[in-house]
């Protein structure tokens, strides 16, 4: 019997082609090398807000910024940094955020006004400054997710996948991260080492 010949399938598989390389990404992360040598590194050997804040490249900022904003948790010092600095959202973060608008429980009576704020950030994003990771990002986030699970004792990689994303669209775009979330991007970024991320606490 004759094969079917599927022009969708083959143009699908065309683009993907062209639009992520395996092999590329495979060279860029070596995914199967040990990971035995790395571990978390000392405050020292990190990067964090300090002041004077000075000029440097845009930011990227990850969710969790967003969320110490609106709870009025973020110190002095990064304050300063959000003036000062180029700021830059990702689809990603963005989709962390909206993410509660159905998990939070209608039933307690802190979720409208966590809502309200929430929606007060997500509609502060000017849409210029928003962006999503290209295909080929996406592409290299599993396998650094993947790499970041095996590192860390996880049995999937899934609950990193998102970081793994917005750290490499911050590297692809010549971005810094902006996090709070120390331990999980200090590992990621020591198997991705041409990204960068800016920490506090």
């Amino acid at each position: 019997m004759a094969r079917t010949f599927c022009p969708w399938k083959a143009r699908s598989i065309r683009a993907w082609t062209l639009s992520f390389s395996v092999r590329t990404a495979l060279r860029r992360l070596k995914p199967q090398r040990s990971l035995r040598n790395h571990v978390p590194r000392n405050d020292a050997e990190l990067s964090f807000v300090e002041q004077p804040v000075g000029t440097a490249p845009d930011l990227l900022l990850d969710s969790c910024v967003y969320i110490d904003v609106f709870q009025r948790r973020v110190p002095p010092d990064v304050k300063d940094l959000l003036r000062q600095r180029i700021l830059n959202h990702s689809s990603v973060a963005l989709s962390e955020l909206t993410h509660a608008f159905g998990r939070l429980d209608p039933k307690r009576s802190d979720t409208p006004r966590t809502l309200v704020a929430l929606e007060t950030a997500v509609c502060a994003i000017p849409p210029n400054r928003l962006t999503r990771p290209s295909t080929a990002v996406y592409g290299e986030a599993g396998m650094l997710a993947g790499m970041a699970a095996r590192m860390f004792g996880r049995a999937h990689g899934i609950e990193l996948l998102n970081d793994a994303l917005l750290l490499l669209h911050a590297g692809a775009t010549g971005r810094v991260l902006l996090t709070r979330n120390v331990r999980d991007f200090d590992l990621l970024q020591q198997l991705a080492p041409w990204t960068r991320f800016l920490a506090y606490r």
